[in-house]
């Protein structure tokens, strides 16, 4: 009797996530030479088998809400797993938290780009306290009173898990608080006050509907004065060393990862800075929100990468109908497609955090126009790709015990977080109509491709926004998926493989849907084979 154990494959893991990604690899030689030795191991160390028990474990036994102590006192704690702590300690000993902002080294925003994706093939949850934080420094730098105390303990690489004031810690993190039930995306109705007090602090009064982190050492909020809403600092502990007057309600029973803490909190007038000028809180955060769109991009990208390398080892050792999945035609050209998307996203993320390098003087219209669009369209091939990736592994990819069934309901959250798909692709019109110099200089450009069916979609971009303006709202989403496609185009020609180039460009145009798998990807069988060391 044959044995039952001959044709179970277990979840990729043990490898060096990024020594097993030829592309990745190539690109961050060219991009951050620097950084691919501390990246490298970095990579042995998130690939390991302890490593992915610490984000079982940290997924398994999520956070709890303690909001009084034995004695009935107030404390609004939220108790951890252990492995929550040491999964953001790796994060924050790797510097990918502030190393950006610290150092001037070129390459530095390839290279965090790159640690983050690593990171989030892992374990997803342990990236939000860490891209708040890292959004909030260029915001509080501007304030140099406010900001100067904190400096090291921004830039600090050591993870202090303990609920304690800011000045009694080395490093801190940093939260949000910024939609209301009653509002949701339109921060304009926000109905949380601040009142500004003799020695010019502020007392804010009210509540947020999703509270992320809730034991971050600070949170950026937004509440409004008698200038309109205004952007406010409010740290978990009064400068006089109180607890601050937030109370936690209850934690989010949400969707996605289980390791981090989303809550609703009321605000029974918190001790808190303003952050900015008064009145221009939305202006102030939308700054912020550049860089957490880029980490969704980012983060969606390793989901996108995680699904696919799990599919591809399973269908490697994995038999049906006497040969292996990845032998077989139509799966080979699955999992082509599911390379391609991958790879990418990747460079895409790559060319963003570059942009973010260069600066206002480098190509800021570009940057401003393509990560809203690229937010909307990665984000959302995640939630498709990591679905068929489930799919590909069949009932082993649907059930908790498995990695799969973490990464599909985590990939709805980036497509959520800092805009929904429709409020990505307005963003990319107002972005056009504010500098359409930039966005015709950008679609000529594109329209010079060596490759057809780019200049076509160019062309056809250039037709649509010359068209009528009243009618150009309903078409955002297709001028944001075109935008992303032409641009992932051109970086796959300049930078990937000619068969990894041409097959992307052969089956990303064209007017007959994108249901993965429906093109014949040539060469699919070498490109599964240049993806995964």
């Amino acid at each position: 009797m044959p044995s039952t154990d001959d044709n179970l494959v277990d979840e990729w893991v043990g490898h060096n996530l990024l020594g097993s990604d030829p592309a990745l690899l190539a690109a961050l030689r060219r991009a951050a030479p620097q950084a691919v030795e501390p990246l490298m191991r970095y990579g042995a160390e998130l690939g390991s088998a302890d490593t992915a028990q610490l984000a079982r474990d940290a997924n398994r036994h999520g956070p709890q809400l303690r909001p009084l102590d034995a004695r009935g006192r107030r404390i609004d704690a939220v108790d951890f797993h252990p492995a929550w702590h040491a999964l953001l300690a790796m994060y924050r000993r790797q510097g990918l938290v502030a190393d950006v902002f610290a150092t001037d080294t070129p390459g530095r925003w390839a290279a965090f780009a790159a640690g983050c994706y690593l990171h989030g093939q892992v374990e997803a949850g342990s990236l939000c306290p860490a891209t708040m934080t890292q959004a909030a420094i260029p915001l509080l730098a501007r304030q140099p009173e406010l900001f100067a105390p904190l400096r090291d303990r921004f830039f600090s690489h050591e993870h202090d898990p303990r609920d304690l004031p800011m000045t009694e810690k080395p490093s801190i993190w940093v939260g949000m608080g910024l939609t209301e039930k009653q509002g949701g995306s339109d921060l304009r109705r926000v109905a949380t006050t601040a009142a500004e007090q003799a020695d010019g602090s502020y007392l804010v009064t009210g509540h947020k509907w999703f509270f992320s982190a809730p034991t971050s050492d600070a949170h950026l909020v937004l509440a409004r004065t008698e200038s309109g809403p205004s952007c406010f600092w409010l740290p978990r502990y009064t400068p006089d060393g109180a607890r601050n007057a937030v109370q936690v309600t209850r934690l989010k029973d949400k969707l996605g990862n289980r390791s981090n803490a989303s809550s609703e909190v009321e605000f029974h007038g918190a001790w808190a800075r303003r952050v900015g000028d008064e009145g221009r809180g939305i202006p102030t955060l939308v700054e912020m929100a550049g860089y957490t769109r880029l980490n969704c991009v980012i983060g969606s990208a390793a989901l996108l990468r995680a699904g696919f390398v799990q599919a591809l080892h399973n269908s490697r050792e994995r038999m049906a109908f006497g040969r292996h999945l990845a032998e077989q035609p139509l799966m080979q050209t699955v999992l082509a497609d599911l390379a391609l998307e991958s790879e990418a996203a990747m460079r895409l993320m790559l060319r963003l955090a570059e942009g973010f390098e260069r600066g206002p003087n480098g190509d800021h219209g570009w940057q401003r126009l393509m990560t809203p669009a690229a937010k909307l369209w990665v984000c959302k091939r995640a939630i498709e790709c990591t679905g068929e990736a489930m799919e590909l592994l069949g009932g082993n990819g649907y059930v908790e015990d498995g990695v799969l069934a973490r990464l599909y309901r985590e990939a709805p959250v980036n497509s959520i977080w800092e805009g929904s798909g429709n409020v990505m692709a307005l963003d990319v019109l107002r972005a056009i109509a504010r500098d359409p110099d930039t966005a015709l200089a950008l679609l000529d450009g594109l329209a010079t491709s060596p490759d057809a069916p780019v200049r076509v979609e160019a062309r056809a971009l250039q037709q649509l926004l010359a068209g009528d303006a009243a009618a150009l709202e309903a078409q955002a989403r297709r001028v944001a998926q075109g935008l992303v496609l032409c641009a992932q185009a051109v970086l796959m020609r300049e930078q990937a493989s000619t068969a990894a180039a041409d097959a992307f460009i052969a089956t990303r145009f064209g007017g007959d849907g994108r249901l993965i798998g429906t093109h014949a990807v040539p060469q699919a069988a070498q490109l599964l084979a240049d993806s995964l060391a």
